[in-house]
């Protein structure tokens, strides 16, 4: 299931009321996991239902008189329950306007501005000189992001860098920057799950030109190249416990 699906299908709802069948709940769990909107979503149902359920009890709570027996709840006394129950249902009507309207969007506009952050669980080193000949061994999960630490000791100075993740055949994945001020430190670079499979990959630097960031005539790779690391990508099979 794609987030189109999900928006088509209205699988947040229908998952926190307990509507979708069963087939269809296993996609949606798996699909939300790497969604940022479909688990906001589902974050703010879940709070929404939560006090819708909280303002019915304290309504119910508060406005039902105590039970009275058998013989005293006929008669005149039975006119009292529509006016129990129509506050509760008017407010529940007015949290579900409300949270339709507001909350719920003010909550999506919200996630879509705040920035998303890269999570990893495995940092390989890598460890090589101007021109790359040492060769590190990354073993990797396609499926997952990592990160990858060098120290970056540049043979020139500029303002600021670029640097390129290159596959095998020279294409790049991957572009990123780094600020002059980590010349000569430790860099920690967090490469996206799905960019890097099994083969050899070269990170390039390159020094940026001038300050607005562009690269100076003839800096695509092998061009105002300041250092350069190359390693080897083995996918990791953590189900054998073995690289291939």
């Amino acid at each position: 299931m794609d987030h189109s699906d999900a928006v088509r299908l209205r699988a947040a709802e229908k998952y926190i009321s307990g509507e979708l069948p069963e087939d269809l709940r296993d996609q949606f769990e798996e699909h939300y996991f790497d969604c940022v909107e479909c688990a906001n979503d589902l974050k703010a149902l879940a709070i929404f239902a939560s006090a819708s359920r909280m303002v019915l009890e304290e309504e119910v709570v508060a406005k039902v008189p105590p039970r009275l027996p058998a013989a005293e709840r006929t008669g005149w006394f039975t006119w009292l329950r529509p006016l129990v129950a129509v506050p509760a249902i008017a407010a529940l009507a007015a949290i579900v306007v409300f949270q339709n309207t507001v909350t719920i969007p003010a909550l999506k506009q919200r996630s879509a501005t705040l920035p998303v952050a890269q999570a990893y669980g495995s940092s390989f080193r890598l460890q090589g000189t101007t021109r790359g000949e040492s060769i590190s061994t990354v073993s990797i999960n396609p499926n997952e992001s990592f990160a990858l630490d060098f120290d970056f000791i540049p043979a020139q100075t500029f303002r600021s860098y670029q640097g390129l993740l290159l596959d095998d055949s020279g294409n790049s994945v991957l572009t990123f920057l780094i600020p002059g001020d980590l010349a000569n430190k430790e860099v920690h670079l967090t490469v996206p799950a799905g960019l890097v499979h099994a083969g050899k990959y070269s990170i390039v630097l390159n020094g940026v030109g001038d300050a607005e960031g562009r690269l100076a005539s003839g800096s695509a790779p092998g061009g105002n190249e300041v250092q350069r690391f190359v390693f080897s990508a083995v996918s990791q099979d953590r189900t054998a416990g073995r690289s291939f």
